[in-house]
């Protein structure tokens, strides 16, 4: 299973869409790629996964020809080819959706297809064409979608299917998607797999991204292994099992199930009545969001990424104008003015990891350890006198912290910037949980982070709830919902749709309140 050879997960006779040889490559000092070889069978959807920074966006961003290799070879369909730049790689055959779309938002649809693939000057013999090749696609595919409808007003899930479309109209049969279900719904995710298989069986080779073990064993037929720049195998998918792939990725046995007593609920520790917020051109983000947190449980809140989580965790952690109520341990929190802000909600107890680690949770050219003291340089263990902090008390501290939390390297004079994204979210954490809050508002806990610091930032969120902390969780990964929380909260347009426990509900019914389904219905 290891070695730099892959396993070949098919009979040899079947031809290759896709072979890299020897591939390697550096940045700097960091060798992002070392020796890989991977080749992924036609018409078949071939898995790769790995941990963070284990060198998978890099490979195929060699493939797609963003990087150039340092050494190996390309074969597409056999062929040694080179492929310097994207356009090469569209020439070849390979289309490429990204996890961030690359769509125009004000134009249409048949706009977004043909931009960048006209066949002259004049446009409307493109849009002609592309018009009646959209539909055979979509006919073919399971990919309806207006053609005149403008890109800002479809669903994330459309949109996707609007760059699938866009690669296939450019002659696509190897399609590479990257975390391609991290903004859709349970159900948006099964239509896309139905979609791949369909690319499948009419012969297409799809190289599908992603972190959720899950998916990889519902979708792929193959799937490869990365871990630290290297290619510890590949396998067939049916031949294989979460826990498997999990220790190949991380080098280890993990923990794939978040291990939790029953809750025991106490006080209530925060109520929200009526929390409203109004964006800066006057639209209404949340529209009367009503609950309670108690002591000793996790709070989930389950969603489609823009629905309202994002502007109720800042009007929570007071960055965010908002009207309505908001107790904090008996006491009404205020919403607007100068009292709203992060250093009121961290005396009131509450502590605050954002969504976005990078534009709310760090200062990206500051170091690991001015980054840790952001926020609680006014508490007494960092003070030398009233006037100076004790920089070398922050740094014993953040030194303390990156050893329970296993932060990588851990030195605290490293720059923010030149840690992994997993690394990032270990600080931001650290830093938050062992302030000792009575709340913790908790945005995406492990977006970008590998399984095996998934694992660890699970069992610290339990472990705090065990001490008695209450814990409100947002995240639009289903399963981290399911498995961290003690109830569950489903938001839709800014909305609560209703309430489940967690032990009697499912994915089907949490899928249908997160697509905007009544309670009773659902």
């Amino acid at each position: 299973m290891g070695g730099g050879r892959p396993t070949s997960a098919a009979p040899s006779s079947r031809p290759f869409a896709i072979e890299l040889k020897g591939i390697s490559k550096s940045f700097g000092p960091v060798q992002a790629n070392k020796d890989i070889n991977i080749a992924v069978p036609k018409g078949t959807i071939h898995g790769i996964i790995g941990e963070n920074g284990a060198g998978k966006s890099t490979l195929m961003s060699i493939l797609y020809g963003f990087y150039k290799a340092d050494a190996g070879e390309i074969f597409v369909n056999g062929n040694l080819t080179a492929i310097p730049d994207s356009q090469s790689a569209i020439r070849a055959g390979i289309g490429m959706v990204f996890q961030h779309f690359k769509l125009v938002q004000n134009f249409t649809v048949l706009e977004n297809v043909v931009l960048g693939a006209e066949d002259g000057a004049l446009l409307r013999p493109s849009l002609a064409k592309a018009r009646k090749s959209l539909q055979d696609l979509a006919q073919e595919y399971e990919l309806d979608v207006d053609p005149d409808a403008l890109v800002e007003d479809l669903s994330v899930g459309h949109q996707q299917r609007v760059e699938i479309l866009k690669a296939l109209y450019r002659q696509a049969e190897i399609l590479i998607l990257d975390e391609p279900t991290g903004v859709l719904t349970p159900a948006e995710a099964d239509h896309l797999f139905r979609i791949l298989k369909g690319l499948r069986d009419q012969g297409k080779t799809v190289i599908l991204i992603t972190h959720k073990l899950r998916e990889i064993m519902e979708a792929t037929d193959n799937v490869s292994v990365m871990r630290r720049g290297t290619m510890v195998g590949t396998v067939k998918t049916a031949q294989t099992s979460p826990e498997e792939l999990a220790e190949l990725m991380v080098g280890r046995k993990v923990l794939l199930e978040v291990e939790k007593k029953p809750a025991h609920p106490g006080k209530v520790v925060l109520s929200v009545q009526d929390l409203r917020v109004k964006d800066e051109i006057g639209v209404e983000r949340l529209k009367g969001v009503s609950f309670e947190i108690r002591a000793g449980e996790i709070l989930g809140i389950a969603g489609v990424a823009g629905n309202g989580q994002s502007e109720l965790l800042a009007a929570l952690g007071g960055i965010q104008r908002a009207a309505g109520t908001v107790t904090m341990n008996g006491a009404v929190l205020p919403l607007v003015g100068a009292d709203a802000n992060g250093r009121a909600r961290r005396e009131a107890g509450i502590g605050h990891v954002p969504e976005d680690r990078q534009t709310l949770g760090l200062i990206m050219d500051f170091t690991a350890w001015e980054n840790v003291a952001f926020g609680y340089h006014n508490e007494p263990k960092y003070q030398k006198n009233s006037l100076l902090m004790d920089n070398d008390a922050i740094r014993a501290d953040t030194e303390k912290k990156m050893a329970t939390f296993d932060v990588r390297p851990p030195i605290p004079t490293l720059a923010a910037k030149n840690f992994s994204g997993g690394n990032q979210q270990k600080i931001v954490v650290a830093r938050e949980i062992e302030s000792d809050p009575d709340l913790l508002l908790i945005g995406q806990p492990t977006r970008g982070v590998d399984i095996g610091a998934i694992e660890f930032i699970h069992k610290q969120i339990v472990a705090l709830r065990d001490a008695g902390k209450a814990i409100l969780l947002v995240s639009v990964e289903l399963d981290e919902i399911m498995s961290l929380s003690d109830r569950i909260a489903v938001m839709f347009d800014g909305r609560i749709m209703g309430f489940r426990d967690p032990e009697t509900t499912n994915e089907r019914e949490l899928g249908l309140l997160m697509a905007g389904v009544s309670g009773d219905a659902a």
